[in-house]
């Protein structure tokens, strides 16, 4: 995998509201709420533990130049990243450059991305991608966050993929996963993704953006599942407020962990193959 990288810097999210103190019980039993400057250690802790968890974080959506990562994006809106993958190598040999998809014929555009859903939207989106930047940027994708959001296809979420694995410019991507994680980590109580941005960019220096977003999301794919996590394997427990949402029991936590990191993960919660 290959991509550009650019100097380039993006707009700082802006200030948000303070995230709801947590309640913790201090050494007499009594509750104690935790302060800001509390929620930003324990914030930056549990970044410095998914680096442990997750030493080697990388997009995991296939593409060689800015252009395709921001096809396979624009594709990965409500559907698998596997199911991406399996589609865009016949999207990319066939449409090379923004002319490409500027001109590209629309039923055969739609048959090829038709596995990735919403194929009629996504069609319009890739058209109309590529006319913005041959009009706009003489075909190149730009990458600055302004000029990012303002193409067919993209959001701040999508601006930020490209912005941090084709540039190399720190953003925070707020998936699915990556919303209900720092919710249930009481990183912040906001639900829309703009304002979650910001709210956690607040948190952590921004030089992690980016593999923070990645390591939140592997560990939401791989442990903290939306409706069971692996809790008694989780490295982060002692630092989640939500710990014991799923089974503590180790056994029956393992059984629950995925990916390819699995050894890894249940290594470092003690339990050896």
């Amino acid at each position: 995998m290959s991509a550009r990288k650019s100097a380039a810097s993006t707009t700082q999210p802006k200030a948000a509201s303070k995230a709801q103190p947590r309640s913790g019980t201090g050494r007499s039993g009594t509750k104690k709420a935790e302060t800001h400057l509390g929620l930003v250690r324990r914030a930056r802790r549990m970044n410095r533990t998914l680096k442990v968890a997750f030493p080697h974080v990388y997009c995991e959506l296939d593409f060689t130049t800015p252009l395709e990562l921001s096809v396979a994006t624009i594709l990965s809106a409500q559907c698998t990243d596997v199911r991406v993958n399996q589609t865009t190598p016949a999207v990319f040999a066939r449409y090379r450059t923004a002319l490409d998809y500027a001109q590209a014929d629309r039923t055969e555009l739609e048959e090829l991305i038709r596995p990735t859903g919403f194929y009629r939207n996504k069609t319009n989106s890739l058209i109309g991608l590529g006319q913005a930047l041959v009009e706009r940027f003489d075909g190149e994708v730009p990458h600055t966050l302004p000029e990012l959001v303002t193409l067919p296809g993209f959001g701040r979420k999508t601006a930020n993929v490209v912005l941090g694995n084709a540039f190399g410019v720190p953003g925070i991507t707020v998936d699915t996963h990556f919303g209900r994680l720092v919710r249930r980590w009481e990183w912040t109580e906001e639900t829309d993704p703009v304002k979650v941005e910001h709210a956690v960019g607040e948190l952590i220096e921004r030089k992690e953006w980016t593999d923070l977003s990645h390591r939140v999301i592997f560990h939401g794919r791989r442990v903290c599942h939306a409706r069971n996590p692996a809790c008694g394997v989780c490295i982060l427990a002692k630092d989640c407020p939500s710990a014991g949402t799923g089974p503590m029991d180790k056994t029956a936590a393992a059984a629950l962990v995925k990916g390819p990191e699995t050894d890894h993960l249940l290594a470092l919660a003690g339990i050896t193959s």
